[in-house]
């Protein structure tokens, strides 16, 4: 993890936040050659702790509750990576991708909530025998209750899955975004949605590509979800407003000379935000208790 960078972007994102640190200003600039790498996340939490010390426990939650969602994909994909025969040979290498990418959000997640002085979630049966690092299979059963038994056994079916899981994954991210406004996660917090949406358009471009019946584009457009079982992760994606209050507008009234804005495109163009409440519902079938 470049910590230097991340710095960078930091200061880009809020040019004030070095001032808010006051005499810290060098430190945080000489990281990368005067701090060991071990003791950089502690080094960060406290800083921030002091620089936004008022949304601390706020960003905290919102921090836990994507690591709850990290913790699901990663098991997701780690299972499915694992399993002969499901993943043909020429995707292998894009899940591998994936997998790699959730481990390092987790690992991300953990270390900056232990930092800012929170309590990193793990889940259930976290210390079980089954337990390998970030892999707590004990912990999901991601045939959803019996409606996917076939969902490591038939590439189709665990393709609807992770194209769910993806979708609602940025949502979720979307609607914790608020809890980020002031403090110096923000880009963090943007960077990894902005993940989690590549991983979206790639297995929707798999599924695209296969064949899948409703030709799914590498955005949601309107609500349409890839079967209807999962239609309630994929409400309120047909909304044509956006902005607030005043200055709401319905996209598909503005004109461009040649006509108004389709409705497919004003729905494709925005990613709903789904709240934490919604989420939790959602996710709760693949979560053992």
């Amino acid at each position: 993890m470049n910590f230097k960078n991340i710095l960078q972007q930091i200061e880009k994102a809020d040019p004030e936040v070095y001032e808010r640190l006051s005499g810290r200003r060098q430190i945080l600039k000489s990281f990368g050659s005067k701090v060991a790498v071990a003791a950089l996340p502690l080094a960060i939490g406290s800083m921030f702790k002091k620089a936004y010390g008022r949304t601390t426990d706020v960003v905290v939650d919102a921090l836990n509750f994507a690591l709850e969602l990290e913790y699901l994909e990663f098991a997701f994909y780690h299972t499915a990576n694992n399993t002969g025969n499901l993943i043909p040979a020429a995707d292998q290498p894009g899940f591998l991708t994936i997998e790699a990418h959730e481990q390092a959000h987790v690992n991300f997640l953990t270390t900056t909530i232990t930092a800012m002085g929170g309590t990193p979630f793990v889940p259930k049966h976290f210390t079980d025998s089954t337990t390998r690092g970030s892999f707590v299979p004990a912990a999901y059963d991601f045939t959803g209750g019996g409606a996917y038994n076939n969902v490591f056994n038939d590439y189709p079916t665990f393709l609807i899955l992770a194209e769910v899981f993806e979708d609602t994954g940025v949502r979720a991210y979307g609607g914790q975004m608020s809890a980020f406004s002031g403090n110096a996660l923000l880009v963090q917090a943007q960077q990894i949605a902005a993940v989690e949406g590549r991983h979206a358009a790639h297995i929707r471009l798999i599924r695209r590509n296969a064949g899948a019946s409703e030709l799914p584009a590498p955005w949601i457009t309107n609500n349409i979800p890839p079967t209807t079982a999962t239609q309630a992760n994929y409400l309120g994606e047909d909304n044509t407003i956006q902005g607030v209050g005043a200055i709401s507008i319905d996209i598909t009234t503005i004109t461009d000379g040649t006509g108004t804005v389709p409705k497919a495109s004003a729905t494709a163009a925005f990613d709903e935000p789904l709240d934490k409440a919604t989420v939790t519902t959602l996710v709760s079938p693949f979560l053992k208790p």
